[in-house]
């Protein structure tokens, strides 16, 4: 029962996974600190308030806490798009440095120009020997 449990916590993917839980509560904190430290105090210098928690609507003796929600969207908002443009975008980029332009699967035909497979011998739209 202990080996299966092993085996099972050392597959590449269970600690690939776990890799990635601890380093995205690391990255969560750094983007938390970007968001409180120096994006809210820009958005306070724009629109005179950095937190919207104050907003509330009275309703019949209920409150709508709707500032709390428009925070969390706008935490939202800048979390995903510290996340594209700083560790997507970057990433997306280096892979294609990386992978460099993929190899040609088609040749253009001598005779009418109409892309064909590598391997043909014969062009299928006019008949040419390639």
């Amino acid at each position: 029962m202990l080996k299966g449990f092993r085996d099972f916590v050392l597959r590449g993917n269970v600690m690939d996974l776990a890799v990635a839980v601890i380093i995205g509560a690391a990255f969560s904190d750094i983007t938390k600190s970007l968001v409180g430290d120096v994006i809210s105090p820009l958005i306070a210098a724009i629109v005179g308030k950095p937190d919207f928690s104050n907003f509330v609507l009275h309703v019949n003796g209920g409150v709508v806490k709707y500032g709390s929600f428009i925070n969390a969207c706008i935490n939202f908002l800048i979390l995903a798009a510290v996340i594209y443009f700083f560790l997507v975008l970057p990433t997306q980029k280096l892979l294609e440095r990386i992978k460099g332009p993929e190899a040609a699967t088609t040749k253009p035909c001598p005779q009418c120009l109409t892309d064909i497979p590598l391997a043909a011998t014969r062009c299928k739209a006019c008949g040419e020997t390639v």
